[in-house]
């Protein structure tokens, strides 16, 4: 059943994107209102959609699954590939299909390129050529990420001036369109944003920088106790793929190879989370038309839902 509207006008579905760094409570808030507005959540994590993947990526627990209805959460393996552009894809033929139920979906998660997929769109790429991306991976495995950046300049030098020249994942994408297509990368990316069927609504979580820092530090003691160090001890021999290539993973199996104590491991998976957060925050920045709230003002979350889209929450 549709949430209630009291304007007696037609109502426009609305995708309500709920963002902010990581460990600030994103999943919990959205599945406060996804009771509230009788509604579903998918998930915007580029790490929670593998299954094998659970503890050290902070996915929502079997109680909160069965609180609300999760989308791309443990729905591939670490074996699979997967992209923005797929996830674009899925999510909007999805919403699709939800609208057609309830006016309002939430969509949470930190990945800010799979939300920005869904909301601006992403550029269509050709198809990849799997043996091209592993002769291409090989080579980096074997030269480093210097042949990466010289390889990148020389098929794409409008990219390199732009990429992050310390991602290889980045670089190794750019390189292999340029070659297989042999026109540079950055000759698709067109960067206007996509029409949507729909209407979005983007609300920004933030908390004192102190009391972000530790929740973060509290979440990564909680997951040790949890299990994480036997999840990755089960990984260790996959660390080689990209979906391992984790905070909270590199740093315990870096310990696995005796590199580090377990204890210096434990306190670098705290800063490197700090870390992400704060590329988080500094990406989020770029926009103008996110509203920001601390995670715990329930009533004003809903108060602005409500007013932009029409409709009210079926729960006090």
């Amino acid at each position: 059943m549709d949430p209630a509207s009291r304007s007696g006008n037609p109502i426009i579905p609305y995708l309500i994107v709920i963002t902010g760094p990581t460990g600030i409570g994103k999943t919990e808030l959205c599945i406060l209102l996804a009771e509230k507005y009788s509604s579903q959540i998918i998930s915007a994590d580029s790490r929670q959609i593998y299954r094998e993947l659970k503890t050290g990526t902070a996915a929502p627990s079997e109680d909160q699954l069965a609180r609300a209805k999760h989308w791309f959460i443990a729905n591939l393996s670490i074996h699979d590939y997967y992209n923005a552009s797929m996830f674009e894809v899925e999510v909007t033929g999805l919403l699709e299909k939800l609208f057609k139920t309830s006016k309002i979906i939430f969509m949470t998660g930190g990945s800010g390129l799979y939300i920005d997929a869904v909301c601006r769109g992403i550029d269509v790429l050709p198809s990849v050529d799997m043996e091209l991306r592993e002769e291409l991976a090989s080579c980096y495995r074997k030269y480093g990420i210097e042949w990466l950046r010289s390889k990148l300049k020389k098929v794409d030098p409008g990219h390199y001036g732009v990429v992050d020249l310390k991602n290889p994942n980045r670089m190794l994408k750019a390189i292999e369109i340029s070659i297989m297509t042999g026109r540079p990368y950055s000759s698709f990316l067109t960067g206007k944003t996509k029409k949507r069927a729909f209407s979005i609504l983007k609300i920004g979580l933030r908390r004192d920088r102190k009391e972000l820092y530790g929740m973060i530090n509290k979440r990564v003691d909680n997951m040790m106790k949890q299990g994480l160090m036997k999840e990755a001890e089960q990984l260790y021999r996959y660390r080689h793929l990209n979906a391992l290539k984790t905070v909270g993973y590199r740093e315990l199996f870096d310990y696995m190879d005796g590199k580090t104590t377990l204890e210096t491991a434990v306190e670098l998976i705290k800063r490197n989370t700090r870390r992400y957060a704060r590329r988080q925050l500094t990406w989020l920045g770029r926009y103008n038309d996110i509203y920001w709230f601390h995670p715990d003002d329930h009533e004003g979350i809903c108060t602005l839902i409500t007013n932009k889209t029409g409709i009210w929450p079926e729960q006090p």
